[in-house]
């Protein structure tokens, strides 16, 4: 039997925020209700963005441009508890692009993954009765350590949210217990789309110690999806790598990281080890590992970056994180969302510049970033990618354009990793 969705976990929550008011008079509750509705906090968060697409070895290039609308409101505490509301609304103004790879449309074209969409985006209840705990209840934004697990990809137009009851308990300094139970995924795809829900028991366990100059995290990610059958108009082969079932696993792993000053430089450094096995009904038997080092050093306006990120593939399935947001990890033109089933050793390197405070901008940041990979079992060659970012930032409205190009080396990559540019300008403004 399935455990609750969103709208019996808004029920209970709305039974337990009643419940806290159950000695108060009426004319304290009516006043706290006030309170919090004069305290109401407006969310508006508007995006505009390009995003041009050559990949070979499609005959069309990509010309997507796409308006993002988020909207919504958030309530003051009332009885401890707080109520968040947001809609998202994604509306093509120029598609020619694939938004979708689980619909047999506009095929000629490559993916860009943002389709027309209308929907709730968040829905939760608060509650802080509980010294030192936070408990979540509805459709909510998930974001732990630096996402590589699970996040929101936020890069998307529709980002990812989770139908969910979250605890976070913050009683002791130095300790943060995080522990979450879902039981849908809501995907950048749209409640359209044949892979727009995810549906099934997930189970996400993240403890993190605060150590002077180190925080360890700890975590335990435990995933068993339901099968997805309908996908029209896609071969039986497509239809099996867009099953959620193949990436039901239980994931344990630790990360460090930590920054120290030294003088007028400051070093970071962050190294993370996860075991990942096949879990519930995947019909796949794996054993795979995850290791990622990086060191990195900040002077004055200049940074540094350099790492290492190996997942393991034992050919057959390569180690999966289908709740992370991708985006910001085996470079930007996101040839890697799904891992190679021989794996992937990403090795990169990048060097910031930003400056606050310049001429009308309050900041101002380029990034350039390059990446070599082959696969970890095999040592096959997968190529190289250059990452190019400007952006700035104007009080509540920021810019951006960013330029991805991967290259494929002759004679030694895979055929599904062939040559692509991506280019995107973008406008945003949140309230």
């Amino acid at each position: 039997m399935r455990a609750i969705n969103i709208k019996v976990a808004s029920l209970v929550a709305i039974g337990l925020w009643g419940s806290t008011t159950s000695t108060d008079s009426c004319a304290q509750e009516a006043a706290s209700l006030l309170e919090s509705l004069d305290t109401l906090q407006p969310i508006i968060d508007a995006r505009m963005r390009a995003e041009l697409v050559d990949q070979t070895p499609l005959p069309e290039d990509a010309d997507a441009a796409t308006l993002r609308l988020r909207a919504g409101f958030e309530s003051g505490k009332a009885w401890n508890t707080t109520l968040l509301a947001e809609g998202d609304f994604v509306m093509p103004l120029d598609s020619d692009y694939r938004p979708d790879p689980a619909r047999p449309t506009h095929t000629a074209f490559p993916v860009v993954a943002d389709p027309e969409s209308y929907e709730v985006n968040r829905l939760q209840l608060t509650n802080t009765t509980l010294p030192g705990t936070t408990l979540t209840l509805g459709r909510q934004r998930i974001l732990l350590d630096d996402q590589r697990f699970v996040g929101n990809v936020g890069w998307r137009q529709n980002e990812q949210t989770f139908d969910a009851v979250r605890v976070v308990n913050k009683s002791l300094r130095t300790l943060v217990v995080d522990a979450t139970y879902l039981n849908q995924v809501n995907r950048v795809f749209g409640p359209d789309s044949p892979q727009g829900r995810w549906h099934g028991d997930a189970w996400l366990a993240n403890v993190a110690w605060q150590l002077p100059i180190i925080r360890l995290t700890t975590f335990a990610y435990v995933l068993d999806f339901e099968p997805l059958t309908r996908f029209p108009g896609l071969s039986a082969a497509q239809a099996a790598a867009l099953n959620p079932e193949r990436v039901s696993a239980a994931t344990y792993g630790a990360r460090l990281s930590g920054e120290q000053a030294i003088g007028s430089f400051k070093l970071g450094y962050a190294a993370s080890y996860a075991q990942q096995s096949d879990y519930g009904s995947n019909p796949l038997r794996f054993d795979l590992d995850y290791y990622l080092a990086e060191i990195s050093g900040t002077y004055g306006r200049y940074g540094l970056r350099l790492g290492d990120e190996v997942l393991q593939g034992d050919g057959t399935a390569g180690f999966a994180t289908p709740l992370a947001t991708l985006h910001p990890f085996n470079g930007w033109a996101d040839k890697f969302l799904t891992t190679p089933a021989n794996g992937l050793d990403d090795r990169y390197a990048g060097v910031s510049y930003t400056v606050k405070g310049a001429s009308v901008f309050d900041a101002l940041s380029a990034t350039l970033v390059y990446h070599e990979y082959s696969t970890q079992r095999l040592d096959a060659d997968l190529g190289t990618e250059v990452n190019v970012q400007l952006q700035a930032k104007v009080q509540r409205f920021s810019g951006l354009i960013k330029y991805a190009a991967y290259e494929a080396h002759e004679g030694g990559t895979p055929a599904a990793y062939q040559d692509t540019t991506k280019l995107w300008a973008q406008l945003e403004y949140v309230w």
